[in-house]
């Protein structure tokens, strides 16, 4: 793996420098655009506004549009913004990771100690378990700022990216209801909840649709074809709620 980040973390006067690599890979199968007529690839190019003339990459530069007019940075200007948290993650606070709503997390990150921050790291991922807490950051990365809890998972820290709060929409704009439900209905409905829970094990959920995907793609290369059935919604025949839940509690299902 290629760290993506280098700097330190630090809680207290406690300093570790670390490695930042990512924590999660596709699974989806790349597909790349053709054109529909000779199956060409399709290719973007970087081109200038004004002579249509293609840009190498090393001959483009970041600006900002102020009063009609570019501002050009550069590197040095991104860091110069907040030089501390370019480098450095401080840890300002603990907190219960239930506290977080599912809603505020994005991108998650494995850390690794550089080798003069090994006890270091040892001893925040032993008091972060012992401790059952997560440690609340703010970083620099990719000329963005990022907020990001820091918690252990068995032998390593593991920071996720977190939104902020403005970034979170408002549901205030969304047509929901008001009504509240029947005490039986509901009663019924905590009694199918139940009734489906069990230990939530991520190992049994596997991205099969992309390897189906693959078969096909396989099969259409040797000119053979796939038969497959379209799904049809069926909604229920009842618009009797407890007849709904009363069925379901009944129904057999495929144990996972």
């Amino acid at each position: 793996m290629k760290a993506i980040w280098t700097g330190s973390i630090g809680f207290g006067l406690v300093n570790i420098p670390i490695k930042m690599y990512s924590a999660v890979e596709e699974s989806s199968l790349d597909l790349d655009m053709l054109d529909k007529k000779d199956h060409a690839n399709i290719k973007f190019k970087r081109v200038n506004g004004h002579t249509g003339k293609e840009v190498l990459w090393e001959n483009i530069v970041r600006g900002y549009l102020l009063n009609e007019k570019y501002v050009v940075l550069d590197k040095s200007d991104f860091e110069k913004a907040s030089p501390e948290k370019t480098k450095h993650i401080e840890i300002t606070q603990f907190v219960d990771e239930k506290e977080i709503e599912s809603e505020y997390f994005e991108t998650p990150y494995f850390l690794e100690p550089e080798k003069t921050g090994v006890r270091a790291y040892s001893l925040l991922r032993e008091a972060l378990r012992k401790s059952g807490k997560a440690g609340v950051g703010v970083f620099v990365m990719h000329n963005r700022e990022h907020v990001c809890i820091i918690k252990a998972r068995e032998d390593v820290i593991v920071l996720n990216r977190i939104r902020f709060a403005q970034e979170i929409r408002s549901p205030k704009e969304l047509n929901l209801p008001a009504a509240k439900s029947k005490p039986e209905e509901l009663k019924m409905a905590v009694t199918l909840i139940n009734q489906l829970t069990k230990p939530f094990d991520v190992k049994k959920y596997k991205d099969d649709y992309s390897e189906k995907l693959l078969k096909i793609i396989k099969a259409k290369s040797k000119g053979k074809s796939t038969p497959f059935t379209p799904m049809k919604v069926v909604h229920s025949k009842t618009q009797d709620l407890m007849e709904q839940l009363k069925a379901s509690l009944t129904t057999k299902r495929r144990v996972s």
